[in-house]
This record gives structure tokens, sequence and C-alpha cells, in this order.
């Protein structure tokens, strides 16, 4: 495992009548297939920002990429799927991403990569074929699950997507409040967050028949229904 990267304590939670891992590195783990699933990385969002003249910082791609490192040494998975928006823009087709990700390729070549493709990635286009990626359109079956990067319903599959980099807004009574990542389980269809550094998020709130679970401090949590 890399150095000094443990994983955090992950929640097992049935979905599509399997146990699946929601993990505090905001991705989701299906032991019975060994897949890992992960959504919107936007990998070279800072590169495409600093293209545009924008003074951010560097070394996201990095950091994904080592994040990632501790999950595929942890769980071991046979297969990873990206849940579209891998590549941000083609501004971060730079040659210093590439080469990380060419670098990080290298590491797992037997791994199976999957990406289905989101909105971003029609922009960004296909990873460099070198990579090895199985580049698919969404919805794409796997299992019991449509992998999507849309948030959509599936008329025989539950639903695994992203795109909307869900977030929660968690209020206290001195009217502090705190936006976390979160899972949000509705029937039929789950949103992963963003696994990508520098991705923002989109607040979603509870309703019916719909189980968030916000991320912070190396856990999911299951959020309270009289949250």
């Amino acid at each position: 495992m890399p150095a000094g990267l443990v994983p955090g304590t992950p929640l097992p939670v049935r979905y599509a009548q399997e146990t699946v891992w929601l993990l505090p590195e905001r991705a989701l783990w299906w032991p019975a297939g060994s897949v890992l699933f992960v959504a919107d990385l936007h990998l070279g969002k800072a590169a495409t920002f600093r293209a545009f003249g924008q003074p951010v910082p560097a070394g996201s791609t990095a950091e994904n990429l080592r994040r990632l490192d501790t999950l595929i040494h942890h769980y071991q998975p046979a297969r990873l799927v990206f849940l579209g928006d891998f590549l941000h823009a083609r501004q971060a087709r730079s040659a210093s991403v590439l080469a990380a990700l060419a670098r990080w390729r290298g590491q797992h070549a037997a791994l199976d990569c999957v990406l289905v493709r989101g909105n971003h990635d029609s922009h960004a286009g296909d990873p460099p074929a070198a990579l090895g990626f199985d580049v698919v359109n969404e919805p794409w079956p796997v299992g019991p699950f449509a992998a999507c990067h849309h948030p959509q319903q599936h008329p025989t599959l539950a639903v695994l997507a992203g795109h909307l980099h869900p977030v929660l807004t968690l209020r206290g009574a001195a009217r502090e409040h705190l936006r976390l990542p979160c899972f949000c389980l509705d029937p039929g269809l789950a949103l992963l967050p963003a696994f990508g550094e520098f991705t923002g998020g989109s607040v979603v709130r509870p309703a019916p028949g719909r189980q968030l679970y916000p991320l912070g401090g190396q856990t999911v949590w299951r959020l309270p229904a009289s949250a």
C-alpha cells in the first residue's frame, strides 16, 4: 500500500439485493463482483484552469491517483469502473497529466479498466489508447447494475451514477453548517460522490425513500431519519 495512506472505514449497505460497501474515499466497492466504482475524477481540471490563466494550485491529479492507488492496493479489484468525467477537458491532456496517467497505468497493467462516457468525456475525448481502457456508452450492464454517468432509471437494472457530485448540508443549533460529500440512494438509483479533488458539489436533500450517507473523518455516516 502507498506509504502513509490507510483506507477509512467502509459502510456495507444493501442495494439491488446485493451488499455494496460505501467507502469514505468517495468510491463504491462491490465485493461479490470484485468491482470498484468511482465517479467524476475530472483529472486535469486544475491544469485546464491554468491553461485559461486562472491561478489555481497544481497537484490535484497526483493526489487523485494516490487515493486511487490506496483503494486498488487495499481491495484488489478485478475491475475498475469509472462512471464518467474521467478527464475534465481537452486542455487537461497536458504532458504532465498524460505522463502521470501512463505511470499510474503501468503500475496496474493487469487491472481491467472501463470508462462509461460522461458529458465531460465528450469534450475531453477518450483516454489515450495506450492506457488500455474499455470505453463504453451508458447504460453499461455489470451484474445487477447499470453503470451510468447521468442519473436515470433503468427498466431492469439498478443504476450507479455520478454527474451531480452530491453533497449534504448539515445544520447545527447555533446556525453553523457543514457541507459534506455524500452517497444518495433512491430506489433503483445510487449516486456516488465525486472522487476527484477540486470538483465542487450539488446539494441533495432528504426525500421519501431516499437514504443519504455523508462522508467525514474517514467514515461513512448513516443519516438519521430525523435529520
